[in-house]
């Protein structure tokens, strides 16, 4: 029977791969016409426009917003098999290897060529290795982090989901939904002129980026896929068919809200229609979607193993993500410097990266990942500080209340 949850990790791939080519080539120059604050790689960036490539550019930002669907689907199957300290242990070993290694590498980047603004990174850097938020004024170390602030939001509600007796994942999916939908549902009448407040239509894009740790933009994708990872297991209930169904119209909204922004801001799209981006989305929810009802209808079959080559193209998306920014305005800048085409410049980089990130995921992580388990596991091993008959006797263990019973195998980030 055939693995459909391996689909999932060339769709991470192609995701990270269309954000890469949104920053790299469009908004690393178009980005300045909306004024918003300039990240760190403008310090050296190279000077290069694609205009002509624009209108095939422009929407690969909506790759984050597959990202929270994905993660969302994610998230739920580890956490239902999981107790409160191994899903907190097993998102801290999947995510910081790879940010101690992709933020190491932005800083020293950084460095190499910004030495002069050295004092400004350190805090930034500190930050990124430790995935503290950075708040509404300060500055990530490479823009595209802001991502994470939302992830870690949503991982700290559904770990704080397992540690009580009665809230299940359905709970927190139905609490996103409705969230999240009641906000996107309000952009909408902002967006539509139904309120004249200029200071409401920012607000709201606010909560996109600087807010993302609120999940008000942002959680009705997780919330998808949690209910898509309960369809891979059980038929949906009509009433979670509705929610399904919330959920898609607010993730509509939230990516229409943006595009509107983006083609209002930016002249050199101004022709191209916010439907694309939402239609490349629908897609991938597609994609998931029919992954989680075939995994379902094949359930109890044995299943064979991935395909290496895809599972490793999922693996890869986590550091390609987290270094395509600022490393790869830094390798554009060293290839144009040397006389390469710039278009040509901007793929080689692409495909430099995605060799330094295969680097990354097959040999580092996993070294770095070694290293955390031995720690953790010597420091269980030392001695008691007190005999244990003075130590208060430790509290019961607490059940973890699953939405269902799990059955999916995808060991995805």
């Amino acid at each position: 029977m055939k693995n459909y949850f391996s689909l999932l990790d060339p769709l991470r791939f192609g995701a990270a791969l269309s954000v890469a080519v949104f920053h790299l080539m469009f908004y690393s120059w178009a980005g300045s016409s909306i004024n918003a604050p300039q990240g760190f790689e403008h310090l050296f960036a190279a000077d290069i426009q694609f205009p002509n490539a624009a209108p095939f550019t422009w929407f690969g930002w909506v790759g984050v917003e597959i990202f929270f669907v994905i993660s969302g689907f994610v998230i739920a199957n580890s956490a239902s098999t999981s107790s409160p300290k191994q899903f907190l242990f097993g998102r801290a070993l999947r995510l910081y290897p790879a940010v101690w290694v992709g933020s190491t590498l932005s800083f020293l980047v950084l460095l190499f060529f910004a030495r002069e603004k050295a004092s400004e990174f350190f805090l930034p850097y500190f930050q990124a290795m430790l995935l503290i938020p950075k708040g509404i004024r300060g500055q990530w170390l490479d823009a595209v982090y802001w991502t994470l602030a939302a992830e870690m939001a949503f991982y700290g509600m559904v770990f704080c989901t397992l540690l009580t007796r009665k809230v299940t994942l359905r709970h927190l999916a139905w609490g996103l939904t409705i969230y999240s939908a009641v906000f996107n549902a309000f952009s909408m009448v902002v967006l539509s002129g139904a309120l004249q407040s200029d200071m409401l239509y920012w607000v709201v894009l606010m909560f996109r980026v600087p807010g993302a740790t609120w999940l008000l933009n942002h959680g009705c994708f997780f919330a998808l896929g949690i209910w898509l990872f309960i369809s891979a297991n059980r038929p949906l209930a009509a009433l979670e068919r509705i929610a399904v169904a919330v959920t898609c119209l607010s993730g509509c909204a939230e990516i229409y809200y943006f595009s509107h922004f983006l083609l209002s801001a930016i002249p050199a799209i101004s022709d191209q229609s916010a439907v694309v981006p939402i239609l490349v989305w629908a897609a991938a929810v597609l994609l998931i979607a029919f992954a989680a009802n075939k995994s379902r209808r094949s359930a109890g079959a044995a299943s064979p193993e991935a395909p290496a080559y895809l599972r490793t193209l999922g693996l890869i998306t986590y550091p390609l993500y987290l270094t395509h920014n600022v490393t790869g305005s830094a390798i554009i800048r060293v290839l144009i410097d040397a006389g390469l085409d710039a278009s040509l410049a901007v793929w080689v980089s692409i495909a430099m990266l995605v060799l330094v990130c295969w680097l990354i995921c097959a040999k580092i992580e996993p070294a770095i990942r070694g290293l955390l388990k031995e720690i953790v596991a010597n420091v269980g091993r030392l001695p008691k500080t007190a005999p244990p008959a003075s130590l208060p006797s430790p509290p019961l263990g607490l059940p973890v209340p699953l939405p269902v019973q799990a059955k999916v195998n995808f060991a995805g980030r």
